[in-house]
């Protein structure tokens, strides 16, 4: 499973990537989260607010941190 949390780096990005690594390691999945900064790569993806989360390439979440409940509801579907 590939997992992209998407933002410059900001507060809230910064809480998204901590509460996705959270829930991977909850979960016990096999997945690999990565950190996008580059805002043409984040733009790329459809995301003009941050910060975003993509999982297997489909965009869940922009312009807020959802909670852990529902990453872990996509996590799990996918």
């Amino acid at each position: 499973m590939e997992i992209k949390v998407l933002g410059p780096g900001c507060r809230k990005c910064q809480r998204l990537d901590a509460d996705v690594r959270a829930v991977v390691k909850e979960l016990g999945v096999d997945a690999e989260v990565t950190k996008v900064e580059n805002l043409d790569l984040i733009v790329g993806y459809g995301v003009f607010l941050t910060p975003g989360l993509v999982i297997n390439g489909d965009v869940k979440v922009a312009g807020r941190v959802p909670k852990k409940a529902e990453i872990k509801k996509w996590i799990i579907e996918s």
